[in-house]
């Protein structure tokens, strides 16, 4: 096969962009063959690259924009061989770090079939049955989460923009224009973009509260309804509580039935965040660990952790669609007239321009079906509780944050290890042990002055096996750092 580059296809006439049939399949070839390789070489591969010399590789790497082409074969080489390789292995069965996605290969052909065919979706009448197709896809995450049909939502980049979509909104509705008074509750082990988020929307620092958690890292509902009535009492307007089903730290689920009791009693919209947790909501037996958010004014969903789809995707709902139209619907002379009838992305959301997100999440569950999903969600589960298990029976290992859903954190200590920093040290040295072996990846987070082991079982290619192996490593890395701790004291 030649090399294919624009300079060949294109040298008579600079201005022609377009390349023949021949040559995009053969180039289509070229970057499936690697991406293919590179998926199944996986497990054979380091989970962490190597990142010695890192700074002066990226230093290297800075260019001007080259004035002619180069051969894709020579443009794959260094980014598949090189540079792909020396990043944290997200997609490795091994993968336990932060919260795990995966990356579904459907979803990667539904991205490229998007970006091949090109096709605008930012209003309806541009693409009546693809709009149509992501407009069921919302819908399929609106009854798994037992919405009512009046929910509407919108596909985002992730949790971030989701959450500053459902703020704005929330204030939007429940402030009017006196947003300077009003107040939201986040607590200690919300995720940071919450605030980040109303920042953007108009949420002053000083005016978001931080509700104190128990000692299973649950917000307490008796201390946010004791700031409520504080910061009632001084004339602000609380509007906006948020809930989160399964935290970052420590994976845990907030007490969510009763923030919506204390929600609805005090008139605030109450957001669940359920980037993490979420979609085991959709595995009827597993409801109840996440009960009340079905209740929620609007619900935060990653599908890039829960549905494994690539990173990028994000989802919102909103109970009260009518609200979230209000927010974001508008029209312009050279734009269709809005139309109720037909789900049409641009009224629901801040984009007009924009591509097709809803494709990679309606032609994976296409091809998998639902029940795929369930098994494969119930089973990180289930690893998650054997493992949890298991790692509280090793010697030394405190478990400081049992599995409630697929994540569970502990730390390390001994009578050598008598002082926290050298805990929190020997903690820290316990994830860099075991993820230095290469075959499991695991990363940790500081909880108060506290610094916790984490593992995180999300990835659809994380399997017994893979369990098997992080707790073995977890085992005797522990065993030996217990073990130096004893000859240094």
């Amino acid at each position: 096969m030649s090399t294919i580059t624009i300079n060949d296809l294109a040298s008579n006439d600079l201005a022609n962009l377009e390349l023949s049939p021949a040559d995009m399949q053969a180039m289509g070839n070229l970057v499936v063959a690697r991406s293919v390789a590179h998926i199944a070489a996986l497990e054979d591969n380091p989970i962490l690259g190597d990142y010695t010399g890192i700074e002066a590789l990226c230093r290297s790497l800075r260019e001007d924009v080259p004035e002619h082409g180069t051969a894709l074969e020579a443009l794959l080489g260094p980014l598949f061989d090189e540079w792909i390789p020396r990043t944290f292995g997200a997609p490795h069965p091994g993968y336990m770090a932060y919260i795990p996605g995966g990356g579904v290969y459907p979803a990667a052909l539904a991205d490229f079939i998007a970006d091949a065919t090109n096709r605008y979706t930012g209003v309806w009448q541009t693409a009546p049955a693809l709009v149509q197709l992501e407009a069921n896809a919302l819908d399929w995450l609106r009854d798994w989460m037992q919405f009512p049909s009046t929910a509407r939502g919108l596909f985002t980049t992730g949790g971030s923009m989701a959450m500053f979509n459902a703020i704005a909104c929330a204030r939007e509705k429940m402030l009017g224009d006196d947003i300077r008074s009003g107040t939201i509750y986040v607590s200690s082990q919300t995720h940071h973009c919450v605030v980040k988020a109303a920042k953007l929307a108009g949420i002053a620092y000083d005016r978001v509260r931080v509700i104190d958690v128990d000692a299973d890292f649950r917000m307490r509902a008796d201390a946010l309804e004791r700031a409520i009535a504080a910061d009632r009492a001084v004339g602000l307007k609380p509007f906006m509580v948020f809930s989160t089903a399964g935290t970052t730290n420590t994976g845990a689920v907030d007490p969510i039935n009763a923030i919506a009791d204390i929600a609805a009693r005090e008139a605030l919209w109450h957001h669940v965040d359920g980037a993490y947790g979420g979609f085991f909501h959709m595995v009827p037996e597993l409801r109840s660990l996440l009960s009340g958010l079905s209740r929620a004014d609007s619900l935060t969903l990653d599908p890039h952790k829960g549905m494994f789809m690539p990173y990028g995707t994000g989802a919102l709902l909103v109970r009260d669609g009518e609200a979230l139209r209000a927010l974001h619907s508008s029209t312009a002379g050279y734009l269709p007239e809005n139309q109720s009838e037909f789900y049409d992305p641009a009224q629901y959301g801040p984009d007009l321009s924009r591509g097709f997100p809803g494709l990679r999440i309606w032609l994976t569950l296409k091809f998998y079906g639902a029940a795929r999903y369930r098994a494969a969600l119930a089973e990180k589960r289930e690893l998650a509780m054997w493992a949890g298990n298991e790692v509280a029976r090793i010697p030394g290992i405190v478990m400081d944050a049992a599995p409630q859903l697929s994540l569970f954190a502990f730390h390390l200590e001994s009578l050598a290890l008598d002082t926290l920093d050298a805990q929190n040290a020997a903690t820290r040295a316990l994830m860099d042990r075991v993820t230095a072996r290469g075959q499991v990846m695991l990363t940790g987070a500081t909880v108060g002055d506290r610094f916790l082991g984490r593992v995180c079982v999300l990835s659809f290619r994380t399997r017994r096996e893979q369990m098997e192996t992080c707790v073995r490593q977890l085992a005797e890395e522990s065993a030996a750092l217990l073990a130096e701790a004893d000859v240094a004291g």
